[in-house]
């Protein structure tokens, strides 16, 4: 999660191999339930799933 105070913005990202001072690595589950002040903007920039991955039916 990397987030801009001036323009009350917020991304979340993927896990990125390198750590950053820059940004907060969060869960899953926690990436997914997280809200945003009133007036922000909140933009999942995540990956999504391959449309290879085996899914059981």
């Amino acid at each position: 999660m990397t987030y801009d105070y001036a323009s009350r913005c917020v991304w979340l990202d993927g896990l990125d191999a390198d750590a950053s001072p820059a940004g907060y690595d969060l869960c899953t589950d926690h990436a997914d339930r997280m809200a945003v002040p009133s007036g922000w903007s909140r933009t999942d920039r995540r990956p999504g799933p391959s449309p290879f991955t085996r899914v059981a039916v």
